[in-house]
């Protein structure tokens, strides 16, 4: 499940992407699961009805991705990806030096860069709240969930040109 809340800045294409699959799981996808509980339901015992129960397993998880698209739609701001300017915010390529290791990645949501070989950091993430603001050749540190502190030095921000 995608962490939707905060979202900064959809593409328009990624904007259309989501709308369209929002649309279609309300209608068209609604339509089509109801109709494989009815013809489960006539199958008859529910208590054994496999097909019954997966098919209302994935009218819940449809249910749960219209509800993450509806909030990620809500909370957009839709544009061009910030031009990079030195500075980490969300919406910038990122090349860091995280414990010792380079990492290039976006910060920001995953559903920016579908389709993308990008690793994504959610700007709320401890990495993504260390970083913002940072300047090229600033560090700094924080701590991740298992209690380490990882050292963060930025070595470049560039804009997202959707790759």
């Amino acid at each position: 499940m995608v962490d939707s809340t905060n979202v900064s800045f959809l593409t328009q294409e990624a904007y259309d992407r989501l709308a369209a699959e929002l649309e279609h799981l309300s209608t068209t996808g609604r339509e089509e699961i109801a109709k494989r509980i009815e013809i489960a339901r006539e199958e008859g015992d529910l208590k054994e009805n496999g097909g019954y129960h997966a098919a209302k397993d994935e009218q819940g998880k449809q249910e749960a991705r219209i509800r993450t698209l509806q909030n990620i739609l809500k909370e957009a701001k839709v544009g061009e990806a910030p031009t990079s300017n030195g500075v980490v915010v969300p919406g910038t390529v990122i090349t860091a030096d995280v414990a010792g290791g380079e990492e290039v990645f976006l910060l920001g949501s995953r559903e920016i860069a579908s389709g993308s070989e990008l690793d994504v950091y959610s700007e709320q993430s401890p990495l993504g709240a260390a970083i913002q603001g940072l300047k090229v050749g600033e560090s700094t540190s924080y701590i991740a969930p298992n209690g380490k502190e990882i050292s963060v030095s930025i070595k470049n921000v560039e804009t997202y040109n959707g790759q």
